[in-house]
């Protein structure tokens, strides 16, 4: 089930303005995130690792606590969008943290992009404290989280997604419940295998035209006006053939994904050699450096 977010007015309903929502992890995607929810009026508690970066929240009207625990304490439902599974596994069951806290009447909506097993190690731990579960991994990169134009990719808890589906509205442009835990984080990684895929070829592309002293421009061009045409290419390709990677999506993040969806493919014994091939690329461009650099800086260690 995917829904459109139709935004008439910044307005929502009377019994969301009394839900207070809670949300942890301020980082490239949070912040925009969390800014866009403070912008349609919704109460909010924030906890960041680096407490700097809730600064600009708190200037807006969020209050900033201690620790994820007491984001959970202050809030009715929680948000949580954090780098990996091990960051995502401390947060729920370190010290003063999600599980500890988790109690009957509240609930965690983790947006983090992990495995289904860490997704699923989670859920148990927050249900069987009492609380209600929401994986909602997104569909999107630092522009969209600062534009309100996310996809959520949600499993789990479907009354849980329904009763956050205005703040998924304030921070998103469609939202699909995708069936039990597990189901989103596995959506997830697809998608982003796809992604991370598509941008190795489209590097590797940029290079060979390169190398074959051919305009690159004119590459983009014709892409753009063909049938490959698409946003990624549009957006990421004029940096890259100046060698410019803004960091949108982090390239570490991306090689993280890679590696999860090839472990979900060895798991199920489905075939991809096309990603297991971009996951080299990736890999080298870390090594190389380039790992907190834009996901596109892969083609810094392709082009000749």
């Amino acid at each position: 089930i995917c829904l459109e977010v139709l935004w008439d007015s910044p307005d929502h309903s009377t019994s969301q303005k009394m839900v207070t929502y809670g949300f942890v992890g301020i980082g490239i995607m949070g912040r925009g995130m969390a800014l866009n929810l403070l912008k349609k009026g919704f109460t909010l508690v924030v906890w960041n690792r680096t407490p700097e970066k809730c600064a600009e929240l708190v200037a807006a009207g969020a209050t900033a606590v201690a620790t994820p625990g007491d984001v959970i304490k202050g809030a009715d439902i929680t948000f949580a969008c954090l780098a990996d599974p091990d960051i995502a596994l401390s947060v729920a069951f370190g010290p003063d943290g999600v599980v500890q806290a988790m109690g009957a009447g509240k609930s965690y909506v983790d947006c983090s992009t992990v495995d289904e097993e860490t997704s699923i190690k989670i859920g148990d731990a927050v249900t069987a404290a009492g609380g209600r579960f929401l994986e909602a991994p997104v569909s999107g990169s630092k522009g969209p989280a600062e534009q309100g134009t996310l996809i959520f990719l949600a499993a789990g808890d479907e009354s849980l997604f329904k009763e956050c589906t205005p703040a998924l509205d304030a921070m998103g442009k469609k939202n699909c419940f995708l069936g039990k835990t597990g189901g989103g984080a596995r959506m997830k990684l697809v998608v982003n295998m796809v992604m991370g895929s598509m941008m190795n070829a489209f590097a590797e592309g940029i290079s060979l035209c390169d190398a074959s002293d051919l305009d690159t421009s004119a590459l983009l061009d014709v892409l753009d006006n063909g049938a490959m045409a698409n946003p990624m290419f549009k957006l990421k390709g004029p940096g890259m053939t100046k060698g410019e990677y803004p960091t949108a999506f982090p390239l570490k993040h991306q090689q993280k994904d890679m590696r999860l969806a090839l472990a979900l493919g060895d798991k199920l014994a489905v075939s991809m050699p096309v990603a297991a091939a971009a996951n080299e690329s990736f890999k080298k461009a870390r090594a190389a450096g380039k790992g907190d650099a834009d996901f596109s800086a892969v083609h810094s260690v392709l082009k000749k």
